[in-house]
């Protein structure tokens, strides 16, 4: 296996300049996304509320600006290396194929068994070679780390000081693009997002509070936000696979108990009815991991009232068959 960071940073102690300069290359090859106030939604929450849209990026989620930086280096500081591996629900594979074409690396991803069949789909098609194995995203982690060992490939991890920089690029964005936010609720997955909204609020030097969201049903990093340690926790949404966690990050972990307010449980069905909501509201499909920020907003409705907070749709792929269940599921009509 091919190891050792790449990255020369401490974990997210960036500046303004740093960011700037990811950013900057992100946006040779992704433009920049947009950030609306859509007054139905805001009718919908009780409050004035912005939204963040990953899921219009090329490849439909925020990950891809990760994948852009992280590979970017890795080129420059390993130019002979060939190949890479990761685990992914989808949207990180879907950032390491496209970045790996940019940037002459040969992409491994793997994926559990059951992984949404679209989002594999789109893997291959931006040349990723594709492997299904174990029964969750942690069992799938574990196998890229002995594929990497098996085949000398660099591991990619899910989480990385470098990823986090380039995903902060969306969080300037919004910081930027919106008016200044009282709260803003992120969805975490194994935490670059949320990382990266961290950097950007700090290296700003904003007041913003920043909320994390999780699934009842992946709920490790509240756990260990609650306990102020590292909690495993079994796996069992049947939506939001981008959420789909059993095992924390600790270096996550420790950014998200230093500079996170504090994390919102969300249930399935209350994702689903945020999912309906985006549509109804605005017309953009939400994948369920990308409709948890707006679930925690709506659960929190009385506590936010009348305040101006942001929300990330951190991505909009979903399967059609799955969508269309969810749709048909309520009218999910205005209160």
């Amino acid at each position: 296996m091919v190891t050792g960071s790449i990255a020369s940073a401490s974990l997210i102690n960036f500046s303004l300049g740093e960011l700037d300069t990811a950013a900057d290359l992100v946006h040779r090859y992704i433009p920049p996304t947009p950030q609306y106030q859509w007054p139905l939604l805001s009718h919908r929450v009780g409050c004035e509320l912005w939204v963040k849209h990953e899921n219009h990026t090329p490849l439909g989620a925020f990950k891809v600006r990760g994948g852009i930086v992280f590979l970017e280096n890795l080129q420059r500081a390993r130019p002979e290396l060939k190949g890479i591996v990761s685990a992914t629900r989808g949207n990180h594979g879907q950032s390491l194929g496209y970045a790996a074409r940019l940037f002459g690396f040969h992409a491994t991803v793997v994926v559990p068994h059951g992984n949404s069949e679209e989002k594999n789909t789109a893997m291959r098609a931006l040349g990723a070679e594709l492997i299904e194995h174990g029964h969750d995203f942690q069992a799938s982690y574990e196998y890229a780390e002995e594929l990497a060992r098996q085949r000398e490939l660099f591991h990619v991890p899910t989480f990385d000081p470098l990823l986090v920089k380039g995903v902060s690029s969306y969080a300037l964005e919004l910081f930027r693009g919106a008016p200044p936010l009282d709260v803003v609720y992120v969805p975490i997955g194994q935490g670059s997002g949320i990382c990266g909204v961290v950097a950007a609020s700090n290296a700003l030097g904003l007041r913003t509070k920043i909320a994390g969201v999780v699934s009842t049903c992946a709920p490790a990093y509240a756990l260990s936000f609650r306990e102020r340690r590292p909690i495993a926790h079994e796996v069992t949404t049947r939506i939001a696979d981008g959420v789909a966690v059993r095992k924390p990050d600790e270096r996550s972990l420790e950014v998200i108990l230093s500079n996170v307010e504090r994390i919102i449980e969300v249930t399935d069905d209350e994702i689903e009815a945020a999912m309906r909501a985006y549509f109804t509201d605005t017309h953009n499909v939400a994948e369920g991991a990308g409709a948890a920020a707006l679930a925690a907003a709506m659960q929190e409705r009385e506590r936010i009232a009348g305040k101006r907070i942001g929300v990330v749709l951190s991505g909009g792929n979903v399967d059609a068959e799955v969508f269309a269940r969810v749709l048909a599921a309520s009218d999910s009509k205005l209160p």
